[in-house]
């Protein structure tokens, strides 16, 4: 007699169970397990997971909740059908979307009307302690007559919702004497209205040992300490998953408790295998099918796209493509969903919001005609298998770029808009136990001390690369932690379980997945934190798998910043940009780019990008799209781009492992640098096609299976030896394709971004100012904080001007000044020859040449000769929202205010501000936005003034000061020093607009031998040199092996420094953990790559603030 568990919750229970469901089906499958049911708490949260790892092995994977249910506790439920499904769904949503995101206890529940009305297709089980039953004769157990009768109503209504013969009464026996005596009742009232026994175990957890992690939770859950939680823990580690020999032992009295499990799993036909979603279906005019109104947009967008001019494809060139695609997507039944997306797109498109497709979309020539993607894959000879196949089965996956903030927020309202509240949704983000609040929250439950917790959650650096030896038993160790001390050992043990089990729902940054008809049939839906929006109960992840599409409505920071630096630019210089028509061959451009001054440009401005740069010299469109794909994993690992480096510049001959492979890899000099290329190669070399070719893609891709691994490989050398391929050159493209496929990027997404790229690094060369000014208006985003983005414009001649109560807007604007300008251009705007520029702007907008998406064949144009602007000089005025600690209402508040007429003083910016707090005002007085406001203008005050003045309209001095105001508002206090300026700009704004905090330390450093960033680029290779500075970026990558990266920024610029494995083992600490450090090593010169490699580390006591570092991994 086999035994099926049909109770049994996940770590998807959300603090309620201590598994996650591939767990679960690991430990099913060890017990020879033939099904499983999964039950967590009013959700399906894990149920994706947990069909998919039961498929996989061979075991049926049934699916239920728990619901909340008013005034009646928890009650289990089964999905006994396709309806059932769909009714568990609806009624979840419902549960979920009438109370905010983050509702109380006991607020997030249904009636029992509302069960009722959705209990077709559901079996019930009557429940554990926390069931219907339990609930109704209370927690005590009480046997009188009383609870009996309440516990007969609770069945009677169990009944008339679901139906007799989908009620059992459910028992469970872990060894306490509470739960046995409610299982005698449950026996009685089983008998009593004739329903069947069922027998499970209420699992919580795959094993005994991992009760720990679920008292823990429980404690977490509670808000309460695990040696004052009491009887809230569970009494022992009974709620594992058992074998049916165990479970019939434990049932010997009750033979057919345990034989209706198989019985009931048997009427449980519905899996996710059978969830019936369709994507919707565009309306098309009368008259029209989808297929021929989706075949004449193609054919319009085709015409326009492709002309023949200016080296693009002609349209008879195009077309055979084109027509390829078309019959694939009428095949596969897709002509909907591009419609859907260019739906979008054109909604964008009126609503002046920048939108991009990038990704593998990029490889269609369908969504390239359509204006869904920027890059032409004719032009570019890109695979469109790498998008679509038919051998691949599965959906195609669109993404689409659009400016972060309220523009993406308008796309997003108008798909729900378009197909409904509940026809549209977020695709869910699972948030995991990881580093810091895994540390934080098992500490808690120990009872830490606060400054313990702080030690325990400091020795988590999420960012760093760990190698085998980088243990987490070591950095306790380093830290002082010792080990053998049980608590210490106990928090070590639960902080290593509770790794990755979920932790909360987030939502997914763009993932939208749409339906026909009602998407809370398909998934529930609860409502995300941003008001709204609505968000699946899934992440993209499991959406993929169960074959829902998803459109990503993405939000790009940068295109941000492109679009608020096009309407800077149209209000302050007068001008107007056509992105489509930027000029091709700008040389401030590819100067910029060459000498690696590329802070604050789109992938182009991390340590890596900058250390390559110099090295591949970037002189046209095309070399762009190689720089955004070089610096990635897959070359790295694949040992690609230093023979592509080498071979650029000559030192290395061109080579290919196969005369086949030479027009496959021709433009990148016989060194594979992108996705496309690997499944040409499989293509040409193999006799792959184009759908295998993605499946060998995909096989050595990010879910790894060793057995579709081998099955692969065999296939492709079997293909390369029917070619005639063999030995050492068979080995070396295997290598190249294996080594290669798991972090590959693919061509069209590099030239998609390299688009963007292009324009941040044009905007920032021709209007500083304007591109500043977005850019910081747009943080956080990028690699460098605003302080580091404001240095290096200073350093490229722009002016910035401090925040001013009197000037400032709520974000960072451009003012106009009447400085002279000298023979380096406009200091001000940044712009170098601003009438040459125009020049070429205006001539690419009249002419209509697209100058940019095709691949251009550029040579450098002789230097243009240096102009002065014709209009004053423009300046940065930091705007009110980098006053850390002034809301955003206060801060519109004073610009209202001011728009209407002028403050007067500090009484009257109180008198007609009051949504100024008294804590807001001080912050203002202390980062100097108050020293103008005093009228008249030409009478300022310091900042101590500002301060004394704040304290005086805020509070009344008493009798015994009142004789002291002075007349003149005028504070008896020193003013504040130089060091306490910066000081109190950093705690402020996070920045300072003077001089770099650690020139004012450059005579103690000259101390110190330690030079400046501009004077170690003037030395030889191999010079043994000092250098110091703020370090505002550290890097351990995992493609470094234990190499870790700074960036020490001092006045001059940046320094870069390399720190080997056994460097970091040694300063560990001073590395992580302070701000000013002084390195002294080999510099590195070669190819104007410059860099320190570090053999000592010494931490700077600097007195002076500085903000916190950006780490990344």
């Amino acid at each position: 007699m086999s035994y099926v568990e049909l109770h049994a919750r996940s770590a998807f229970s959300f603090l309620e169970g201590a598994s996650v469901p591939e767990e679960l089906i690991a430990a099913g499958l060890a017990l020879e397990m033939p099904a499983m049911a999964l039950l967590d708490r009013d959700g399906v949260y894990g149920a994706p997971r947990f069909h998919l790892s039961a498929k996989r092995n061979g075991i049926k994977a049934h699916i239920g909740a728990e619901i909340s249910v008013q005034d009646a506790g928890s009650v289990p439920v089964l999905v006994r059908t396709r309806q059932g499904y769909q009714n568990l769904c609806r009624l979840i949503s419902l549960m979920k979307l009438r109370v905010p995101k983050h509702a109380k206890p006991g607020e997030c529940v249904v009636t029992a009307e509302e069960l009722a009305t959705h209990a077709r297709g559901l079996v019930c089980l009557t429940g554990g302690f926390d069931g219907p039953i339990a609930k109704a004769i209370g927690p005590t157990n009480r046997r009188d007559a009383e609870s009996a009768e309440r516990a007969q109503r609770s069945v009677e209504w169990l009944i008339e919702v679901f139906g007799k013969k989908n009620v059992y009464a459910e028992l469970q026996r872990h060894f306490d004497r509470e739960e046995e005596a409610r299982n005698h009742l449950v026996i009685e009232l089983a008998r009593r209205n004739r329903l069947p026994l069922l027998a499970t175990n209420g699992v919580c957890h795959a094993i005994p040992a991992r009760r720990e992690v679920s008292d823990v939770f429980t404690c977490i859950r509670n808000h309460v300490r695990l040696e004052t939680a009491g009887r809230l823990l569970a009494q022992n580690s009974e709620t594992y998953l058992k074998s049916g020999e165990t479970m019939r032992r434990l049932f010997a009295d009750l033979p057919e408790a345990i034989a209706n499990t198989t019985e009931l799993s048997s009427r449980l036909k519905f899996t996710l295998e059978d969830l019936g979603y369709e994507f919707p279906k565009y309306p098309v005019p009368a008259g029209e099918t989808m297929a021929s109104f989706l075949r004449k947009r193609t054919e319009e967008g085709a015409r326009w796209r492709y002309t023949g001019l200016h080296g693009a494809p002609t349209y008879e060139r195009a077309r055979p493509q084109i027509e390829r695609e078309l019959k694939l997507i009428e095949k596969l039944k897709l002509e909907g969903y591009f419609l859907i997306v260019w739906d979008i797109v054109n909604f964008c498109r009126k609503e002046g919001i920048l939108v991009q497709g990038r990704g593998s979309a990029a490889n269609s020539a369908v969504c390239y005609s359509l204006g869904i993607t920027a890059v032409d894959p004719i032009g570019m000879e890109l695979l469109f298998e790498r998008f679509l196949s038919e051998e691949r089965g599965e959906w195609p996956d669109i993404d689409l770029d659009l400016p972060s903030g309220d523009k993406r927020e308008k796309a997003i309202q108008y798909v729900y808009t378009r197909y409904g509240k509940l026809g549209a949704a977020m695709t869910a983000n699972v948030i995991t136990y990881r580093g810091r609040s895994a540390a934080r929250e098992v500490g808690k439950a120990l009872d830490f001390d606060e400054e313990t917790l702080g030690r325990l959650a400091g020795l988590v650096h999420t960012w760093e690369w760990k190698d085998p030896k980088d243990s987490s038993e070591r950095q306790f160790r380093d830290a002082g932690l010792d080990l053998q001390n049980p608590r210490i050992r106990k928090f070590f043990e639960l902080y290593q379980m509770v790794q990755d089990l979920p932790r909360h729902l987030g939502q997914h940054s763009g993932g939208m997945v749409i339906c026909q008809g009602q998407l809370d049939s398909i998934v529930p839906l609860e409502p995300a934190a941003m008001p709204g929006r609505v968000v699946v109960q899934w992440d993209k992840e499991d959406c993929a798998d169960l074959g829902l599409i998803k459109v990503d409505l993405l939000g790009l920071g940068m295109l941000a910043v492109v679009e608020d630096s096009l309407k800077l630019i149209r209000d302050s210089y007068h001008e107007e940009i056509d992105l489509a028509h930027l000029p091709q061959n700008d040389r401030s451009v590819y100067e910029a780019l060459q000498n690696a001054d590329t802070i604050g440009m789109f992938q182009v401005e991390s340590r890596a990008q900058m250390s390559c740069l110099p090295r591949l010299r970037p002189a046209n469109f095309y070399d762009i799209v190689v720089q955004v794909a070089i610096i990635r994993p897959g070359p790295i690992v694949g040992n690609m781009v230093h023979p592509y480096l080498k071979r650029r510049q000559g030192r290395e001959p061109v080579t290919y492992a196969h005369p086949l492979l030479e027009p496959v890899l021709s433009r990148t000099l016989g060194v594979p640098l992108f996705q496309e290329q690997l499944l040409k190669m499989a293509m040409l070399c193999a006799n792959f096609s184009g759908g295998e070719a993605e499946e060998l893609r995909r096989a050595f891709g990010f879910k790894r299976s060793e057995a579709r691994m081998k099955a692969i490989e065999l296939k492709l050398r079997q293909g390369l030896q029917d070619n005639g391929i063999t030995g050492k050159k068979q080995d070396d493209i295997v290598l190249a394709i294996t080594s290669f496929a798991l972090y590959g990027f693919p061509e069209s997404h590099a030239a998609s971004f390299a688009l963007i790229a292009y324009a941040s690094a044009w905007l920032k060369c021709n209007y500083l100012a304007a591109f500043t000014a977005a850019i910081l208006n747009n943080q956080p985003m990028g690699f460098y904080q605003p302080f580091t983005i404001i240095k290096d414009a200073q350093r490229h001649g722009l002016k910035v001007l401090p925040v001013d109560i009197t000037c400032s807007d709520w974000l960072c604007t451009l003012e106009e000044t009447d400085e002279e300008m000298g023979r380096e251009g406009d200091r001000k705007t940044g712009r170098h020859g601003d009438t040459e520029t125009r020049r070429r702007v205006d001539a690419g907008i009249r002419s209509g040449e697209n100058t940019v998406f095709p691949r251009p064949r550029v040579s450098l144009s002789p230097p243009l000769p240096l102009s002065p602007s014709p209009h004053h000089s423009l300046a940065l005025r930091l705007g009110l929202r980098y006053v850390r600690g002034l809301s955003q209402q206060s801060g519109q508040a004073i610009v209202r205010e001011r728009a209407v007429r002028a403050f007067a003083g500090i009484d009257d910016l109180r008198n007609r501000v009051p949504e100024l707090r008294k804590d807001e005002l001080r912050k203002l007085a202390a980062v100097g936005a108050l020293n103008f406001i005093q009228t008249p203008v030409t009478h300022h005050v310091n900042r101590r003034d500002a301060l004394w003045q704040v304290e005086r309209v805020t509070r009344s001095p008493g009798e015994l000061y009142r004789a002291l105001l002075e007349q003149d508002g005028n504070s008896p206090l020193q003013q504040m020093t130089l060091t306490e300026r910066v000081d109190a700009d950093f705690r402020g704004t996070g920045l300072t607009i003077g001089k770099h905090p650690v020139a004012y330390h450059r005579g103690e450093l000259k101390k110190l031998q330690a030079l400046r960033a501009t004077d170690i680029r003037k030395l030889r290779d191999g010079t043994f040199v000092r250098v110091a500075g703020w370090v505002i970026v550290r890097q351990r990558p995992g493609t470094a092996k234990g190499f870790m990266f700074l960036s020490l920024e001092d006045e001059t610029g940046v320094s870069n420094i390399i720190v080997t494995p056994q460097l970091f083992d040694q300063y560990r600490l001073e590395l992580v953990g302070h701000p000013f450090l002084l390195i002294e090593g080999a510099l590195q010169n070669q190819d104007n790559v410059v860099s320190v490699k570090a053999s000592h580390v010494q931490p700077l006591s600097l007195t002076i603030a500085a903000a916190p570092s950006h780490d990344f991994h």
